[in-house]
Formats: structure tokens, C-alpha cells, sequence
């Protein structure tokens, strides 16, 4: 009866002890500054993320047709005998300690990303302080930003 709601809870412990092993490689490919090493496992990331959701909308439904009003499978429990009640608590705490590993994680990943950002942001803004023309008022012949005096001297040029 409640064969293909305890499948599903495996399948589901199982993608997100892929998704942890998964966000850890990313964190040692972000500190290794590989950035398309991290873009290739970002989509991996990001499909396995697709499949769990289709998993968890699965789950509902069946769980919807064991017990009319049941949306979660800790609604199923008044149902349960005492084994199978005691089988999925602990599926669904392994489920939760999973996914809470995965958050640390994933916020881990995060904050190395916006550090690297950041820290990329500000070499560019500086190389780009460096580059700029510092006298923007005068132009050359050659086009370009001509460099000029800032002392006092006389003109001098064609009448």
C-alpha cells in the first residue's frame, strides 16, 4: 500500500546525497578559481534540483491517494502500523538532515561566489582607474586624450 511513497523517499535521500557530493565539488572547483569547471557541475546541480521537485510533486500524489486531506506523508501516520511508521520517520529525518547539510552547503558555495564577484569587481575597477585618461578636457590630433601642463606657459601656434 505505501510501497511506491517509501520508493520515493529513497529516491529522494539518495538525489540529495548526489546534491551534497555535488555542491561540495563545486566549493573546491570555486576555491581552485575554475569557472567553467564550476558553470559544467552548475548545471548538473541545477538539473538534479529539477528531478527532486518532480519527485516531491509526485510524492504529494501519492500520498493524496493513500488518505483523502493528506498532502504530507506525516499525515499518513494515524494509518501506519507501528513499523512502518517508525521506517518512515526515519527516512524522513534522514530526508531532513540531508537537505539541511545541502543549505549549508549550498550558503557555503554563496558566499564564495560573492567573494570571488567581489573581489573581481574591484581588480577591474582598479585596472580600469589605471587606463583612464586623467586629463579628459583636451583631445590631440591623434583622436585621443591629449596630455596637458598643469604649469603656466605661453601660446603658441599658426595665424
Amino acid at each position: 500500500m505505501f510501497r511506491l511513497i517509501e520508493e520515493n523517499l529513497v529516491r529522494q535521500n539518495k538525489a540529495l546525497i548526489l546534491l551534497s557530493v555535488l555542491l561540495e565539488e563545486e566549493f573546491a572547483r570555486l576555491m581552485q578559481s575554475k569557472p567553467q569547471s564550476v558553470s559544467q557541475i552548475e548545471l548538473s546541480i541545477q538539473e538534479l534540483m529539477r528531478q527532486i521537485a518532480m519527485e516531491r510533486v509526485c510524492l504529494r500524489k501519492h500520498v493524496g491517494k493513500q488518505a483523502e486531506g493528506a498532502q504530507r506523508v506525516r499525515d499518513l501516520f494515524l494509518i501506519m502500523d507501528d513499523e512502518q511508521r517508525a521506517t518512515y520517520e526515519q527516512l524522513l529525518q534522514m530526508l531532513d538532515d540531508t537537505e539541511q547539510k545541502c543549505a549549508v552547503q549550498a550558503a557555503k558555495n554563496n558566499q564564495m561566489t560573492m567573494a570571488l564577484f567581489e573581489q573581481s569587481k574591484k581588480l577591474l575597477d582598479y585596472m580600469h582607474d589605471q587606463i583612464k585618461p586623467k586629463n579628459t578636457t583636451a583631445y590631440a590630433q591623434s583622436g585621443r586624450f591629449a596630455k596637458a601642463n598643469s604649469s603656466a606657459r605661453l601660446l603658441s601656434g599658426r595665424l
